[in-house]
């Protein structure tokens, strides 16, 4: 007989109770040296869990000086927007999810960049035909109107108890005083270095004195401590209709490159008028009943929500509990595979397509899908999209479209409360290190991601949602995921950066947690798979180099190597006040776990 997940669940929670308390912040909220990483903690008072040791200990200062969930995951933000410029920052967007502890509700933000106004659908076009990936990312053509200012406001606005110049301090000391670089950020600025050469303002802040910089040196950016400082004094006016903006559309128009590089850094068509009528949305999570818990997510323009919530649907008639680690992947796999699929045809910016986000969540639909697997064989990629309007069991034929790329990058954060409270925030410029460009004077890198679009159709005969538009949001696969028990109580709550393999990094590490029993740090350091309607599934070596890999060739799966999938931290509610957050043991550099005061 299946284990009932609220067994289950309980048992988890002794077992975590058992865990190392690992890292709190110092009381001064002084930066943590990079080397303390510490992936797990458990405590009383509330809970970070980043990948950065300075961002949890900014958020954890803010919770420890009274202020909430949303305080500090603002706080923690703008700390990464310090410590981890090339995968987020205030030139950049996100979603936010929030779990309010007083009305036991979810809420979200969709903080996603739009293209501009003048955009079309050939905004990648050049002579007829869509630019090189490389050449449109480095380029003006790439920067969408930035969604992460305005999100951080209307966070704090609807559900924080600070101001955002409070909230922005501690990562205003932090690029004013420095912090220390470690393998990472050294390894992220060489793979870029050759692009950041391209603009002198981005080797000045990135590449001191024309080096790379030397892992434990210490990293400051006096400028975007004052661009924080400004932000904090007027406000996010100043980004939207002010002096921060101006600068953003005027380095993104006319990029500032290096006349001797050679480069063709492609103008964009961002304008005054673009930034004046940006708005972060406030908007109605996802949400799917799994094993009898609520899972929330974020809705479109993210496809996040609604392809995590129709792949645990598909797998809701599985006992995965019971099943073996074979059986188990490939179910895994192939719901991913159905998931991307649909997600291709159907998921874009509603607000110019229609997107049956009711259908898609539907489990009639899933059944509907769900019929197409089997045991012993492997539906083949690319598959078509079923009609979630219209379900039909175990569809076939229609025309198939291949998964677009989408950039693996950005960064996840989560937090906890002494109240309950619980957010689950992702935040992005897209690719490492953005579109390149910094912003001259302003210490912080723009976006590339208009680069999420499609550039042109996936495949001529099936329409793409993906297109640019004017004023439209790319389609994101950012997942940040709250679960909630039958009281609507908070379960867990996890989030993970990696372009698209965001969804099946929370997918996979949801189905570990819930289905598989693996206490939360081990579900989130469990070796990856990746399906997303391709010919073959990506596997991270501790799976491509097991027999369990070759058990699933036998059944018909191809798998290609990927070195690392994902970064994905989590917060996990305990009896009695307490808190666990989760973090990476290895994948990039480990993450930092934190809690305001420590268990015994």
């Amino acid at each position: 007989m299946r284990r009932p997940v609220a067994r289950k669940l309980a048992i988890l929670a002794v077992s975590a109770a058992l865990v190392s308390v690992g890292a709190t912040a110092p009381p001064d909220g002084r930066a943590r040296p990079a080397a303390e990483k510490t992936p797990v903690a458990v405590g009383y008072g509330g809970a970070v869990a980043s990948v950065d040791p300075d961002a949890s200990a900014a958020g954890i200062e803010v919770l420890r000086k009274g202020g909430n969930a949303v305080d500090a995951a603002v706080a923690t933000a703008a700390a990464l927007g310090v410590t981890e410029p090339y995968s987020s920052g205030i030139g950049g967007g996100g979603y936010f999810v929030y779990y309010d502890a007083r009305t036991r509700s979810v809420h979200t933000i969709d903080g996603r960049e739009t293209a501009p106004r003048t955009a079309d659908s050939g905004l990648f076009l050049e002579n007829g035909k869509p630019l090189a990936f490389n050449d449109a990312v480095s380029s003006g053509l790439s920067v969408g109107t930035p969604g992460t200012p305005a999100t951080w406001q209307a966070a704090l606005d609807a559900w924080g108890t600070r101001r955002l110049g409070s909230v922005l301090r501690p990562a205003e000391r932090i690029a004013r005083d420095g912090f220390t670089v470690d393998d990472t950020f050294r390894s992220q600025t060489a793979a870029n270095e050759t692009r950041f050469r391209y603009f002198p303002d981005t080797a000045r802040l990135f590449l001191p004195g024309g080096q790379l910089p030397a892992v434990g040196s210490t990293f400051k950016n006096p400028e975007l401590a004052r661009t924080y400082e400004e932000l904090g004094d007027k406000g996010t006016d100043a980004v939207y209709h002010g002096d921060i903006g101006d600068a953003i559309t005027r380095t993104a128009d006319h990029p500032p490159v290096d006349p001797k590089s050679g480069w063709n850094a492609r103008p964009g068509k961002l304008s005054d008028q673009d930034l004046a009528a940006y708005r972060a949305k406030y908007q109605a999570p996802t949400r799917t009943s799994y094993r009898g818990l609520g899972v929330y997510s974020i809705a479109p323009s993210s496809s996040g929500g609604t392809t995590v919530g129709e792949a645990l649907n598909i797998l809701e008639r599985t006992n995965l509990s019971k099943a073996s680690e074979v059986q188990y992947l490939h179910h895994y796999i192939e719901a991913s595979r159905i998931a991307f699929a649909d997600r291709g045809r159907w998921v874009g910016d509603p607000a110019y397509e229609d997107v049956p986000t009711k259908g898609l969540l539907s489990q009639r639909f899933a059944d509907s899908r769900a019929c197409l697997i089997k045991d012993d064989a492997v539906l083949h990629s690319p598959l078509a999209p079923g009609d979630p309007r219209h379900p039909a069991p175990c569809q076939k034929g229609g025309k198939a479209a291949p998964t677009t790329y989408e950039g693996q990058n950005t960064t996840h954060l989560t937090v906890a409360d002494r109240w309950g409270n619980v957010v689950s925030y992702t935040l992005t410029i897209e690719q490492t290190g953005g579109s390149g460009m910094t912003v001259p004077g302003r210490g912080f890198l723009l976006n590339n991601e208009l680069t999420d679009f499609s550039f042109a159709p996936a495949s001529p005969a099936v329409h793409d949602p993906n297109l640019p538009g004017p004023g439209k949001r790319p389609r994101s696969s950012i997942s940040p995921t709250i679960v909630l028990d039958r009281q609507d109580r908070p379960v867990v709550a996890l989030g993970s950066p990696g372009g698209a393999t965001i969804i099946t990094t929370v997918l996979q590490t949801l189905t570990e947690f819930l289905d598989r029993g693996l206490p939360l740090v081990d579900a989130i350091a469990a070796p990856r798979a990746s399906q997303r309607n391709a010919a073959t599934t990506e596997l991270e070596p501790g799976l491509y180099d097991s027999a369990t890999r070759r058990q699933l060739e036998a059944i018909g799966h191809s798998f290609t190597l990927n070195p690392e999938i994902g970064a994905a931290t989590g917060v996990q509610r305990l009896p009695n006040g307490k808190w666990l957050a989760a973090a990476e043991k290895v994948r990039r550099g480990g993450g930092s776990a934190m809690v305001v005061d420590p268990a015994p």
